[in-house]
């Protein structure tokens, strides 16, 4: 049928008919009662004049008219199929030999459109979802020269198939891939007796009617009903996910430049998937779109922000309601099933741990435990390593090479998954001053490889590296074991660490620290003294080892400064104690624990572990201060520095707002105290005499002035912090909760 026009008259009254199709005269009254004209296929392809602003504005119809010569796939738009069709041109190129635009190999076209689950959805289009006027004309106008735009960059995409996957997405006349499959309702199948008797249940009202509000047997019918009103009520729920996604004008630009930004930035510093063998079409959605939400974080528009929030939702929304065959997805170098579905919660779950927004934050800490849960229903712990006895010579065929590393890159994103998940739980226990969900030191996975094979960029230069050393098998239960000795030592570990599996170790002992007291009490945990000189250990490690580039072992400090001040006192209550006798809201942490009733600032602030405390805290946010740019948003970022500013505002409120630092500071001395050289009545190290022993064990610390030592206004560096918090407050929203804390300590302080 061709094309035909509708023209918008000028109404004179209300209830005029302003619509007035060309070809039949026929008038609407509302752009609604078109598209329902249009939905039910009398009209297939319409656009509206308005001739007072002499412009065209297209009306979605929910048809798909233009289909590509070559996969014969359909699209609502021309500049749509003009953009698919380059990608077809460029494959086509590429066959041929000659090159392309984009940097990486090129990857086949395959649809992205169908969900993961193998499951029927039940539901009808977005489109037909009522929406007013004014918001579809002007969403619609905005679209066209968002395409537009998008029509002269994607050619150029990074990731080609962010093409496909925005495609997905917006597509408004199929039934959406997002929303939740009849079977995984915990409602049995209706299955409809031939005879008739399928609703012959004794005891039942004789009408659907007669129910009452008490709990009873389901009416007749009721079961149908029941199964119907609940998936319109989750089809509801899920459409609303969808279009928040629609209405944010996600591009396929704006997907390529957040998955970009994702391995550029966020990945270097939580290195947990491989870039050089990653295949973006082997990949499910709700994975893409939790890593395109991590990405979103690093561009710098404003609506950047509530676009990668919608892209969690949705992403959120699949995982919650279809893991179920989710879990039964297997790539085609896994090792095991539900892998995937591990590193999509791994990722939707740092996203949320650290977003401004507190209802994905506290939804992300609900769902925390369960991937350690799937990773044990999908038998993950019992997974074979890699076999060295497969790794391919040096002469091999590029393809054996090729595969070999593949399979090996497959088993290693699976165990620094895995390990990653220890990393998170340890973190979010710190932050929330809760327990961890998982037992960390009984942790029997091995240590993950360096991160030069892990960053090799070719087969070959994998293989290198992997000829090269023999990848330490020992587990982080061997490693625990080892940081608490019968007779206690502080010599270097000797595994081969690399910088992301200290982290979990550290995350290990700050687990243990969660779940201890200050009175030492817990059953079964280790005591302060343990943990400190466990901590000793680590920092022996990282100070010797030698293949740490600058930036990472400045990351691993931070960690361990703030591990170890939460050995003097549990940061996050105390900052729970500090709010809450200021009368102080805060949004940071979950619970209402705070310190002991009998708990007294300015006591506190004499004791030794009290000087430990601030000795920490100057170096945390010293170190925050030197990390360079590009690594200037490591995930652990914004607890530490904020563990510092409570320090600071209990010394500050103590009416210490100057502190007189040594000159040089032995980290040791600043961790250790007296009894915890000493295991029973045997002294383990003899005691220094140092200048940072000296400004931990007398008074005079605080009060003069080292020779030479450094003189801190606590008050003046609060200023200081508050700053650096609207900087991560643009990276990592839980950030803005911590700065606007921060402000108003700094209130009390004056």
């Amino acid at each position: 049928m061709a094309s035909m026009e509708i023209t918008v008259g000028s109404p004179a009254s209300a209830g005029v008919k302003k619509l007035v199709c060309r070809v039949c005269q026929k008038g609407f009254t509302k752009a609604e009662h078109l598209r329902v004209q249009i939905n039910c296929g009398l009209y297939r392809d319409m656009n509206v004049v308005d001739p007072s602003a002499d412009r065209k504005s297209s009306i979605d119809t929910g048809s798909k008219p233009y289909v590509c010569k070559e996969c014969r796939r359909p699209f609502a738009r021309q500049d749509a199929l003009t953009r698919h069709e380059k990608l077809h041109v460029r494959d086509m190129n590429a066959k041929n030999g000659t090159p392309v635009a984009s940097a990486l190999p090129s990857v086949s076209l395959d649809s992205m459109a169908s969900w993961e689950s193998s499951s029927a959805s039940v539901v009808g289009p977005a489109s037909t979802t009522a929406t007013s006027q004014s918001w579809d004309e002007q969403q619609s106008e905005h679209q066209h020269s968002m395409h537009n735009v998008a029509a002269d960059l994607d050619f150029a995409l990074v990731w080609p198939d962010s093409e496909d996957l925005f495609q997905s997405l917006m597509a408004s006349d199929t039934p959406d891939q997002w929303q939740v499959p009849l079977g995984t309702l915990p409602f049995p199948p209706v299955v409809q007796d031939i005879n008739g008797l399928n609703g012959m249940n004794f005891g039942s009202p004789n009408s659907f009617d007669d129910r009452s509000s008490s709990v009873g047997t389901i009416p007749s019918g009721g079961g149908h009903q029941a199964v119907r009103d609940v998936t319109e009520m989750v089809t509801s729920s899920s459409s609303s996910v969808t279009a928040a996604v629609k209405s944010t004008s996600v591009t396929s630009v704006f997907l390529d430049e957040c998955l970009h930004m994702f391995f550029v930035r966020f990945i270097p510093t939580f290195p947990i998937l491989h870039r050089a063998t990653f295949v973006f079409r082997e990949c499910t959605h709700s994975l893409l779109l939790n890593a395109i939400a991590i990405g979103s974080l690093y561009l710098g528009p404003n609506d950047a922000i509530p676009k990668g929030e919608a892209l969690w939702r949705l992403a959120h929304t699949a995982v919650a309601t279809s893991w179920q065959s989710l879990i039964t997805h297997n790539g085609p170098y896994d090792a095991c099933k539900g892998v995937q579905l591990m590193i999509t919660a791994l990722l939707g779950q740092i996203y949320g741990a650290l977003s401004k927004n507190r209802a994905i934050r506290t939804t992300s800490q609900v769902f925390r435990p369960l991937g350690f849960f799937w990773a044990r229903q999908c038998g993950m712990y019992e997974s074979e390593p890699y076999s060295l006895e497969n790794l391919p010579s040096a002469d091999a065929p590029a393809a054996e090479k090729d595969h070999q590393w593949r399979i090996w890159a497959a088993r290693e994103i699976q165990q620094r998954a895995l390990l990653a998940y220890y990393v998170l739980d340890g973190l979010v226990a710190q932050m929330s001053g809760d327990g961890a969900s998982a037992r960390h030191v009984s942790n029997p996975l091995s240590l993950p490889s360096c991160e030069r094979v892990f960053d090799a960029s070719t087969a070959d230069e994998w293989l290198a590296h992997m000829h090269s050393q023999t990848p330490d098998q020992t587990s982080f239960r061997v490693v625990f074991r080892s940081l608490f000795p019968p007779v206690g030592n502080f010599r270097a570990l000797d595994y081969q660490f690399s910088a992301f599996g200290l982290r979990v170790a550290l995350e290990g002992l700050q687990s243990l620290i969660s779940d201890s007291d200050e009175h030492d009490l817990a059953v079964g945990v280790p005591g302060r003294s343990d943990i400190r000189r466990a901590l000793a250990q680590i920092h022996e490690t990282i100070s010797m080892s030698i293949h740490f580039s600058a930036a990472e072992r400045l990351e691993l400090l931070l960690r361990w400064h703030t591990v170890c001040l939460d050995t003097m006192i549990n940061s996050t209550v105390l900052s729970r104690h500090v709010c809450s006798q200021y009368n102080i809201s805060q949004h940071v942490s979950g619970g209402c624990r705070i310190a002991r009733p009998d708990f007294n600032i300015i006591k506190w602030t004499s004791t030794e572990d009290a000087k430990r405390a601030v000795l920490h805290a100057v170096a945390i946010q010293d170190i925050i201060e030197q990390l360079p740019r590009g690594r200037a948003h490591v995930v652990h970022m914004p607890s530490s520095l904020f563990s510092a500013a409570t320090i600071y505002v209990v010394f500050s409120l103590a009416g210490l707002a100057s502190v007189n630092l040594p000159r040089t500071i032995v980290w040791q001395d600043a961790l250790l105290s007296h009894s915890d050289l000493h295991i029973g009545h045997d002294e383990i190290r003899p005691r220094s005499s140092s200048e940072t022993r000296r400004f931990v064990e007398t008074n005079q610390g605080l009060s003069s002035a080292p020779n030479g030592g450094a003189v801190r206004n606590l008050l003046y560096e609060l200023n200081s912090i508050q700053k650096l918090f609207r900087c991560l407050a643009s990276q990592w929203g839980i950030a803005h909760d911590m700065g606007n804390i921060v402000a108003e300590w700094i209130k009390l302080c004056h």
